[in-house]
């Protein structure tokens, strides 16, 4: 059994760095990803939204600022261990809340909580 303390340490060792370069290739992504939305040959159209904007004579619609929307986000959307995909886990866990945020739903609502405090 002494014998696979080594080889578990080497493990754990090799999979920090894994785990790490995992790490920075997805934000790589993820930064990659911001620019091309973000591109101007990307304002009237994109391979995920479509390229109606091209239509468009307009030139003012054609160079404002826009945000990406999640479902642009393809790419950094796809792994589940990619930075998004945590922040967007977390944000359905919070959205999951009851409304006060503890306890029941609807224990507040009820009185419960003022029993006692009259």
């Amino acid at each position: 059994m002494a014998s696979s303390s080594p080889l578990e340490a080497e493990y754990a060792q090799f999979r920090g760095q894994v785990e790490g370069e995992l790490a920075k290739v997805e934000r790589l992504i993820v930064d990659l990803e911001a620019q091309y939305i973000a591109a101007e040959h990307c304002q009237n159209g994109s391979v995920l939204r479509g390229f109606e904007g091209f239509l468009s004579s307009k030139e003012t619609l054609r160079k404002r600022a826009r945000s990406s929307k999640a479902e642009e986000r393809l790419f950094s959307l796809s792994s589940k261990t990619s930075p998004l995909m945590r922040e967007s886990e977390q944000l359905d866990l919070l959205e999951s809340l009851p409304s006060g945020g503890f306890g029941k739903k609807g224990y507040a609502n009820k009185g419960y909580a003022n029993k006692g405090k009259r």
